[in-house]
């Protein structure tokens, strides 16, 4: 589908169910129908079009890393325009990487990394590095979750 699609079905009570979904993911439905004032089907419906669309590409778990031992970064990478798709495309088929952003500012991809251990995040950020017409990765080790 195309941008103006989704923006012209995305309704109101559209963003209100999105809203509580990036609140809480596990929100019960039937909660989400009470404050609209729809009922839970229509809610559910709503949903799967949402995600059907694309406009709800997933669900996540907001994890400690620290509690959990395990390692993450918040990567900033910089890539040349003409590559940008072409790294997107290898980026996206590493199971390490849990989120991907195309951003403006100071880097062009923002990517969220979960490794089991330094080493492997270290590893993960060189191979990054090695990708044709990626010229800088800047990463941000997570030290602790606070929201």
């Amino acid at each position: 589908m195309n941008e103006d699609f989704h923006l012209s079905f995305v309704d109101e009570k559209d963003r209100r169910i999105i809203d509580a979904l990036v609140e809480n993911a596990r929100i019960p439905k039937v909660r989400i129908a009470e404050s609209l004032g729809i009922t839970e089907a229509a809610v559910r419906k709503r949903i799967s079009k949402l995600e059907e669309e694309g406009v709800i590409i997933g669900y996540k778990a907001v994890v400690d890393f620290k509690k959990a031992k395990i390692f993450a970064s918040l990567t900033g990478v910089d890539v040349e325009a003409e590559r940008l798709w072409e790294v997107i495309k290898i980026l996206k088929e590493n199971e390490k990487i849990r989120s991907m952003w195309l951003t403006t500012g100071d880097h062009a991809l923002m990517i969220e990394i979960v490794a089991d251990s330094m080493e492997e995040l270290s590893r993960i950020h060189e191979e990054i590095s090695n990708l044709s017409g990626v010229s800088r990765v800047c990463p941000s080790i997570i030290l602790d979750v606070l929201k």
